[in-house]
């Protein structure tokens, strides 16, 4: 998903949140400004649906849920967002009896695009790293086997990977998951 310039001044986020649950379309919510989201590319779409379906598949006998990219995430007191795929193992945790906007990742992933490459390892990366329950983020590029891959090591300290292999296998230690890079470029024409 690719997000759009801010729809709105500043605003609370109960009041955002009560306007997205009422709103067809996604929008993220970060500092106090409403960005819209927008549709994303055929190669973002498969890689998103690529690695959802490996960890659904590695989860199916587990305590454990993978998520696409419509669970909300609150990553802190103010700020909302939707990762394009979210793990959590152990019970989920949500912010009210509503079940949509989730508390607790294990496991947050991103697939970057050429419109939200800077904000999804900036600003976006940054919220996640605070968020406690977070173990591992992935930022995953659709035009060429590239993957960023950060494991917790403290409270803060993280440990940056990058896998540029097709042959490779991703391994995320916080939900015991196994996954060949090329599972997660298939049918995407990146080589």
């Amino acid at each position: 998903m690719s997000a759009l310039p801010k729809l709105e001044d500043t605003i609370s986020s109960k009041d955002y949140l009560f306007q997205e649950r009422q709103n067809a379309q996604k929008h993220e919510f970060v500092e106090g400004i409403i960005y819209a989201m927008a549709g994303a590319s055929e190669e973002h779409v498969l890689i998103t649906g690529n690695i959802f379906g490996e960890i659904y598949s590695i989860f199916k006998q587990r305590p454990c849920k993978v998520y696409n990219n419509d669970m909300r995430v609150k990553v802190n007191k103010n700020d909302y967002v939707y990762p394009d795929v979210v793990a959590v193992c152990g019970e989920s945790k949500f912010e009210d009896n509503v079940f949509d906007t989730l508390i607790n990742p294990t496991v947050i992933i991103e697939v970057l695009s050429e419109s939200t490459e800077n904000y999804d390892c900036g600003k976006k990366a940054a919220l996640y790293r605070h968020l406690e329950t977070v173990q591992e983020y992935l930022l995953i590029a659709q035009d060429r086997c590239y993957i960023e891959h950060y494991q917790r090591h403290n409270q803060t300290q993280w440990l940056l990977t990058t896998i540029s292999n097709m042959d490779e296998i991703l391994i995320l230690k916080s939900i015991n998951a196994q996954i060949i890079v090329q599972d997660i470029y298939n049918k995407t024409g990146v080589h």
